[in-house]
């Protein structure tokens, strides 16, 4: 079997929730050991027990707020190549796990802080979620309709910074592979998300106009919305730029004429008598399938894309299928698809999805193996509650 790309890279995951173990996830997918520290508090939230986002991982249960926890942390990083985490600004470092506490002892660790707004600044110790960063980069403001308060978007930014953690991580290891040192990285999600809103920074910083909400519309296409099918809340997004598009397009919808008539013949022109032309767009795709609207779209060269769901995913989707997006793991939980690969193809370095463990199923690879306690350490720590 072919050598999997990060295999011999043992990574120790401090991370909770999405951004941090979609970062190690990506390396424990790519064949990277990773070693899932797992509390007692995150029992009910971000650890281990079945997420998609913990695929190929091992978990660890470790009270690491004790001093023999501590000491055991310690011991474990020393055997690492690679330390993640994503609590608050400073969190782990004034509990003694910082990286200039590390690299006294493992000076060639690599340490990535992913952490909300960086470890400097009068906002680092902020603690927040995606949620609330999607606020703070504007996302929000931008979202939803002009006659509507700003939509929620959720956790937007949890998916963003994990790219950047990984082009990150990739770089340090090459530093270190050339020149034996390993390195702090301070990741910033806000800085990370935000530079997704550079039109906008543009438009005011040059023009001091501030970007509205526009609900599906967009300056440069038009048709450009989500146009209701047959079916139970079907639908088909549409999204014409070009000329040529906007003459193919008037083909497939079995009206030629419609590219001369002067209300549509020019983006200008669409785009003021948008409304209009959405309504003659609703009644030609509301007598058909969403796929089918996409098909004879994308056939004739105009942007187009079905409004998917879950069902579409599993049981329709044909490309999803055809390039083994969806896993289906077993877990003891019960089986479940998982969409937690690692959504790009290696031709010689392939991998295997591996369920999420459970909370502290590699207890004893991780205490006995690696670091060489006995059966009777390991009860003891267990019983005063230091691994339990």
């Amino acid at each position: 079997m072919a050598k999997k790309l990060f295999e011999g890279i043992r990574v120790v995951d401090f991370t909770l929730y999405l951004t941090g173990p979609l970062t190690t996830q990506a390396l424990s997918n790519c064949g990277a050991e990773v070693i899932k520290i797992d509390t007692r508090s995150q029992m009910t939230g971000g650890g281990a027990g079945g997420q998609p986002m913990q695929t190929n991982k091992l978990s660890a249960t470790l009270n690491f707020a004790s001093p023999r926890g501590l000491e055991l942390a310690r011991r474990l990083i020393a055997t690492a190549d690679i330390v993640v985490e994503n609590f608050a600004g400073g969190s782990l470092k004034r509990r003694g796990l910082g990286y200039d506490d590390i690299k006294t002892f493992k000076p060639d660790i690599i340490y990535l802080s992913t952490c909300m707004q960086g470890q400097t600044g009068p906002y680092s110790s902020h603690a927040a979620s995606g949620h609330k960063l999607t606020a703070l980069t504007g996302f929000d403001y931008i979202s939803g309709w002009p006659d509507r308060p700003p939509s929620y978007m959720a956790a937007y930014t949890d998916i963003i910074a994990p790219r950047y953690n990984i082009i990150a991580l990739l770089a340090a290891l090459e530093y270190r592979r050339r020149t034996g040192k390993g390195q702090f990285l301070d990741m910033s999600q806000y800085e990370g998300g935000i530079q997704f809103m550079a039109p906008a920074i543009l438009d005011y910083s040059v023009n001091k106009q501030i970007t509205e909400r526009a609900g599906n519309k967009y300056p440069y296409a038009a048709p450009h919305n989500a146009y209701r099918c047959t079916g139970e809340e079907m639908w088909c997004a549409i999204a014409v730029f070009t000329d040529k598009e906007w003459l193919s397009f008037c083909k497939v919808i079995g009206k030629p004429a419609l590219a001369k008539d002067s209300r549509f013949t020019t983006l200008l022109a669409r785009k003021e008598n948008e409304e209009e032309l959405d309504r003659l767009v609703n009644e030609w795709t509301s007598s058909r399938s969403a796929e089918d609207v996409m098909n004879q779209m994308q056939a004739a060269g105009v942007p187009a894309g079905m409004v998917e769901n879950g069902d579409d995913h599993i049981e329709r989707n044909h490309q999803l299928k055809h390039r083994h997006f969806l896993w289906e793991l077993d877990h003891p939980g019960g089986p479940f698809f998982s969409p937690a690969g690692v959504h790009f193809q290696l031709s010689k370095t392939p991998y295997e999805l591996q369920r999420s463990p459970i909370f502290g199923e590699h207890n004893n690879y991780v205490y006995k193996d690696i670091l060489g306690l006995s059966d009777e350490d390991i009860a003891q720590l267990t019983q005063d509650g230091v691994i339990g």
